[in-house]
């Protein structure tokens, strides 16, 4: 079973790479072009991320389960958000 503070470690490093996501993101759809590596190193954590989150709730209980799985579709959304950015 995952322990309470796996769990809360794990959503915030997931919540940090979100942040730096969305950031990231903003950035490029103003500038475009402009940091292109910093943009691409940010979809490497988020699948990073959303790998562990994966990994975590296997052996999670229902609650914990619940929490990852929300913190997944976040990233899951800001991933898609990245792909399809038009720049």
């Amino acid at each position: 079973m995952a322990t309470r503070e796996a769990v809360e470690k794990c959503l915030q490093r997931c919540e940090a790479t979100l942040l730096n996501a969305r950031d990231q993101f903003q950035e490029a759809s103003v500038q475009q072009h402009y940091n292109d590596t910093g943009y691409s190193n940010s979809q490497l954590e988020i699948q990073s991320a959303l790998d562990e989150l994966d990994r975590l709730s296997r052996s999670a209980n229902d609650q914990q389960r619940d929490r990852l799985y929300r913190m997944g579709l976040q990233l899951r959304q800001m991933q898609n958000n990245m792909i399809l950015l038009d720049y």
